[in-house]
């Protein structure tokens, strides 16, 4: 095992010996590896990147990544006119006070959760988070902790008002709607995640607005935060249809009519294709109708998409469940495939890791899918990435043949397709493409390829449970 100053990173331009797994012949050191050129008008960052560093603005720690909290903060900080924001979850303070002081500016200001998160954390009771989930419980630890700020145990009024991202907001009169905003209990996920200013800028990608999502748990000092992307692009086209998905869910504002659209009763909203100097972007909003011909969803845009690959195919991504995509890079066995897939879910029933990796597990009632289709030639070249205690690989995105990028808040699944609120990019730009393979050759160096120990532990597990059966 490599010692973390020992590590060393991947060449872009050597080969990858990908069918047996074994990486890269050619290696840079941290201190060879530099910033990548950026396109002017779609600019990328990432988190966790090893070729920037900053200071985490509330832990006061030096860290390697990009600033993605700085990146909202620009473009909020640089608006003349209005600042829309739709995001699953916000508890960054710096955020919050940005906005309040656009618009106490007379900026317009609108901002728009998914209703789970739209209520502030202070005013959680500590009994009502000790009796949540393992994970909900942990992330509201968190919260407590970050809140507490003089460490007696107790968040007061004051130590709210600076910590409380959505209690600043709300005490500052900020309209915000949520997805019950529709006369409903709320739609599966409002899960996007972007900002539109000016009408005429998007800032999007994979990162909730939150400490987790950008700069790390707080109780967790290693962490370095869910691996994550964020776009800033600069293109009135793209601004405008943001704002139409935007507006749709908006309405006509918190609390007066419920006529906002979250979910499938959105009306269907086709691809559409924008230009920019050295780009071509297809933009997708998700959901669709259960009854919306395959190849008009988002999942069969991403499928279809990743069919027109000639050479290779990167995936980094949360989850991976959707059947109809994965069998169509089973029709492509000459494309040069790895997949990475966060490691508290690649061995889960439904994760289609598994027929890559050409088997199939039962649920936990040891049952198994009926449209699973394990693949002939298990691949090598299927994993996870080793992150940081209490980092998930949080991204979804596509990188074929070194040129086209998919991205955005849709994960790979059925509930992206029909249910939750999501927007997908397909990015054809290769100063673009160059990012998002730096940030997987990063991760995937990092990896536990083809039949791990953990998998052999998880099938050891269900046939225990099973009686033999896994």
């Amino acid at each position: 095992m490599l010692k973390r100053s020992q590590v060393v990173y991947l060449s872009l331009s050597t080969v990858v010996l990908a069918g047996l797994g074994l990486g890269y012949l050619g290696w840079k050191s941290r201190e060879e590896l530099q910033p990548l050129p950026q396109d002017p008008h779609v600019q990328v960052f990432f988190n966790q990147s090893e070729t920037s560093r900053y200071q985490d603005p509330y832990r006061r720690m030096r860290r390697s990544g990009d600033n993605l909290e700085q990146v909202l903060l620009d473009a909020i900080n640089q608006a003349t006119m209005s600042v829309d924001v739709a995001v699953q979850e916000l508890n960054l303070p710096q955020v919050a006070n940005a906005l309040i002081e656009q618009a106490r500016a007379g900026i317009t200001v609108r901002v728009i959760l998914e209703h789970q998160y739209s209520d502030p954390w202070s005013q959680r009771d500590r009994n009502w988070i000790r009796q949540q989930d393992d994970y909900s419980r942990g992330k509201y630890e968190n919260l407590w902790a970050f809140g507490d700020i003089d460490g007696n145990g107790h968040v007061s009024l004051d130590e709210a008002a600076q910590r409380d991202a959505i209690l600043m907001l709300r005490q500052a009169d900020i309209p915000i709607v949520d997805d019950t905003d529709d006369g409903t209990k709320g739609s599966g996920l409002m899960h996007h995640k972007f900002i539109v200013v000016d009408q005429r800028r998007v800032i999007t990608g994979t990162a909730n607005f939150t400490l987790s999502g950008m700069h790390g748990d707080w109780l967790i000092p290693e962490s370095l935060g869910n691996a994550n992307a964020l776009l800033d692009i600069q293109s009135p086209e793209l601004a405008a249809a943001y704002t139409h998905e935007f507006d749709l869910m908006w309405g006509d504002g918190p609390g007066i009519q419920p006529n906002s659209l979250f979910g499938s009763p959105k009306p269907a909203r086709p691809p559409k294709i924008i230009a920019l100097p050295n780009s071509q972007i297809t933009v997708q909003f998700s959901p669709h109708r259960a009854d919306a011909p395959r190849e008009q969803t988002t999942n069969g845009v991403i499928a279809q998409t990743l069919s027109q690959a000639s050479q290779s195919v990167d995936l980094a991504l949360f989850v991976f469940t959707d059947q109809g995509i994965v069998d169509t890079l089973a029709a492509r066995p000459n494309l040069r495939l790895r997949t990475l897939i966060d490691r508290s879910f690649i061995y889960r029933y439904h994760s289609e890791a598994l027929d890559m990796l050409g088997m199939a597990l039962p649920d936990h009632r040891c049952n198994y899918e009926t449209d699973n289709r394990p693949w002939r030639t298990a691949l090598k070249t299927v994993g996870y990435p080793v992150l940081a205690d209490g980092d998930k690989l949080h991204h979804k995105f596509a990188l074929l043949d070194d040129r086209t990028v998919i991205i955005g808040s849709h994960n790979w699944s059925k509930a992206a397709n029909h249910k939750n609120d999501e927007n997908l990019l397909i990015i054809e730009n290769r100063t673009v493409a160059q990012h998002f393979k730096q940030e997987f050759e990063r991760l995937y160096h990092r990896s536990e390829l083809g039949r791990t120990d953990a998998l052999v532990m998880q099938i050891k597990k269900m046939r225990e449970k099973c009686g033999g059966r896994a």
